[in-house]
Protein backbone atom coordinates (compact mmCIF):
# COMPACT_ATOMS: atom_id res chain seq x y z
CA UNK A 1 0.00 0.00 0.00
CA UNK A 2 1.26 3.49 -0.89
CA UNK A 3 0.89 6.41 1.52
CA UNK A 4 -1.94 8.69 0.37
CA UNK A 5 -0.93 11.77 -1.61
CA UNK A 6 -2.93 13.84 0.85
CA UNK A 7 -4.49 13.07 4.21
CA UNK A 8 -7.82 14.82 4.32
CA UNK A 9 -10.79 12.49 3.88
CA UNK A 10 -11.74 9.76 6.34
CA UNK A 11 -10.58 7.12 3.82
CA UNK A 12 -7.20 8.85 3.43
CA UNK A 13 -6.84 9.14 7.20
CA UNK A 14 -7.65 5.45 7.65
CA UNK A 15 -5.12 4.49 4.97
CA UNK A 16 -2.47 6.64 6.70
CA UNK A 17 -3.30 5.13 10.12
CA UNK A 18 -2.99 1.61 8.73
CA UNK A 19 0.40 2.28 7.16
CA UNK A 20 1.72 4.02 10.28
CA UNK A 21 0.58 1.09 12.42
CA UNK A 22 2.55 -1.18 10.06
CA UNK A 23 5.71 0.89 10.66
CA UNK A 24 5.65 3.11 7.57
CA UNK A 25 8.28 5.86 7.45
CA UNK A 26 8.37 8.67 4.89
CA UNK A 27 11.43 9.39 2.82
CA UNK A 28 11.69 12.90 4.24
CA UNK A 29 12.32 15.59 1.63
CA UNK A 30 13.34 19.22 2.08
CA UNK A 31 12.31 21.79 -0.52
CA UNK A 32 13.73 25.28 -0.68
CA UNK A 33 16.83 27.34 -1.30
CA UNK A 34 20.33 25.95 -0.81
CA UNK A 35 20.72 28.03 2.37
CA UNK A 36 17.41 26.74 3.76
CA UNK A 37 18.32 23.13 2.99
CA UNK A 38 21.66 23.61 4.74
CA UNK A 39 19.94 24.98 7.86
CA UNK A 40 17.40 22.15 7.89
CA UNK A 41 20.21 19.61 7.49
CA UNK A 42 21.80 20.91 10.72
CA UNK A 43 18.40 20.76 12.39
CA UNK A 44 17.84 17.17 11.27
CA UNK A 45 21.27 16.21 12.62
CA UNK A 46 20.11 17.33 16.08
CA UNK A 47 16.87 15.39 15.69
CA UNK A 48 18.90 12.31 14.77
CA UNK A 49 21.24 12.86 17.74
CA UNK A 50 18.23 12.82 20.06
CA UNK A 51 16.89 9.71 18.29
CA UNK A 52 13.66 11.40 17.14
CA UNK A 53 14.25 11.12 13.39
CA UNK A 54 12.02 8.07 12.96
CA UNK A 55 9.27 9.84 14.89
CA UNK A 56 9.55 12.80 12.51
CA UNK A 57 9.57 10.56 9.41
CA UNK A 58 6.55 8.64 10.62
CA UNK A 59 4.35 11.72 10.55
CA UNK A 60 6.02 14.20 8.19
CA UNK A 61 6.71 13.69 4.49
CA UNK A 62 8.34 17.00 3.62
CA UNK A 63 9.67 20.27 4.97
CA UNK A 64 9.04 23.19 2.63
CA UNK A 65 10.54 26.68 2.70
CA UNK A 66 7.93 29.44 2.47
CA UNK A 67 7.84 33.21 2.80
CA UNK A 68 4.81 33.26 5.12
CA UNK A 69 4.02 31.83 8.52
CA UNK A 70 5.56 28.51 9.52
CA UNK A 71 2.84 25.92 9.98
CA UNK A 72 1.77 22.30 9.82
CA UNK A 73 -0.03 21.41 6.59
CA UNK A 74 -1.94 18.35 7.76
CA UNK A 75 -3.51 17.35 4.47
CA UNK A 76 -0.11 17.59 2.75
CA UNK A 77 1.76 15.74 5.54
CA UNK A 78 4.18 18.66 5.46
CA UNK A 79 5.62 21.42 7.56
CA UNK A 80 5.98 24.83 5.97
CA UNK A 81 8.91 26.72 7.48
CA UNK A 82 10.05 30.27 6.81
CA UNK A 83 13.76 31.04 6.66
CA UNK A 84 13.72 32.82 10.03
CA UNK A 85 12.29 29.77 11.83
CA UNK A 86 15.16 27.67 10.47
CA UNK A 87 17.93 29.99 11.69
CA UNK A 88 18.47 28.44 15.14
CA UNK A 89 18.85 24.67 14.69
CA UNK A 90 17.82 23.86 18.28
CA UNK A 91 14.66 25.97 18.10
CA UNK A 92 13.93 24.64 14.61
CA UNK A 93 14.34 21.04 15.77
CA UNK A 94 11.92 21.65 18.64
CA UNK A 95 9.46 23.22 16.20
CA UNK A 96 9.62 20.23 13.82
CA UNK A 97 9.06 17.76 16.66
CA UNK A 98 6.19 19.91 17.94
CA UNK A 99 4.53 19.83 14.52
CA UNK A 100 5.18 16.10 14.09
CA UNK A 101 3.32 15.51 17.36
CA UNK A 102 0.43 17.60 16.07
CA UNK A 103 0.39 15.53 12.88
CA UNK A 104 0.40 12.35 14.98
CA UNK A 105 -2.60 13.64 16.91
CA UNK A 106 -4.32 14.61 13.65
CA UNK A 107 -3.87 11.16 12.13
CA UNK A 108 -5.09 9.54 15.35
CA UNK A 109 -8.21 11.70 15.35
CA UNK A 110 -7.22 13.58 18.51
CA UNK A 111 -7.61 17.30 19.03
CA UNK A 112 -4.29 18.70 17.82
CA UNK A 113 -4.88 22.42 18.33
CA UNK A 114 -6.31 24.48 21.20
CA UNK A 115 -6.01 22.28 24.32
CA UNK A 116 -4.42 19.56 22.17
CA UNK A 117 -1.43 21.88 21.92
CA UNK A 118 -0.33 20.68 25.38
CA UNK A 119 0.76 17.29 23.98
CA UNK A 120 2.84 19.00 21.31
CA UNK A 121 4.51 21.33 23.82
CA UNK A 122 5.24 18.37 26.10
CA UNK A 123 6.77 16.47 23.16
CA UNK A 124 8.96 19.48 22.35
CA UNK A 125 10.12 19.68 25.97
CA UNK A 126 10.77 15.92 26.04
CA UNK A 127 12.81 16.24 22.83
CA UNK A 128 14.88 19.16 24.19
CA UNK A 129 15.59 17.28 27.42
CA UNK A 130 16.70 14.24 25.45
CA UNK A 131 18.87 16.32 23.13
CA UNK A 132 20.51 17.96 26.13
CA UNK A 133 21.20 14.56 27.72
CA UNK A 134 22.60 12.97 24.56
CA UNK A 135 24.79 15.86 23.49
CA UNK A 136 28.43 16.02 24.52
CA UNK A 137 28.70 19.66 23.34
CA UNK A 138 28.51 22.03 26.32
CA UNK A 139 27.30 24.97 24.21
CA UNK A 140 24.46 22.84 22.83
CA UNK A 141 23.56 21.65 26.34
CA UNK A 142 23.41 25.27 27.54
CA UNK A 143 21.27 26.27 24.55
CA UNK A 144 18.86 23.44 25.34
CA UNK A 145 18.75 24.55 28.99
CA UNK A 146 17.89 28.15 28.02
CA UNK A 147 15.13 27.03 25.64
CA UNK A 148 13.76 24.53 28.16
CA UNK A 149 13.68 27.22 30.83
CA UNK A 150 11.75 29.52 28.52
CA UNK A 151 9.24 26.79 27.60
CA UNK A 152 8.67 25.58 31.12
CA UNK A 153 8.42 29.08 32.62
CA UNK A 154 5.92 30.32 30.05
CA UNK A 155 3.96 27.08 29.66
CA UNK A 156 3.39 25.90 33.18
CA UNK A 157 2.55 28.39 35.93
Amino acid sequence: MKFPERVYTEDELQEARTLIAQGYKHELSVKGSRDFKSKVKKTLELIKMANYYDFLRTYIREIVEIDGLSQLRESEVAIWVNKYSATDPVEAAGFLIHKAQQMKDYTEGKLYYDTGEIRAVNKRIEFLETLKERSKNQALKKRCERILKAWTETTYP
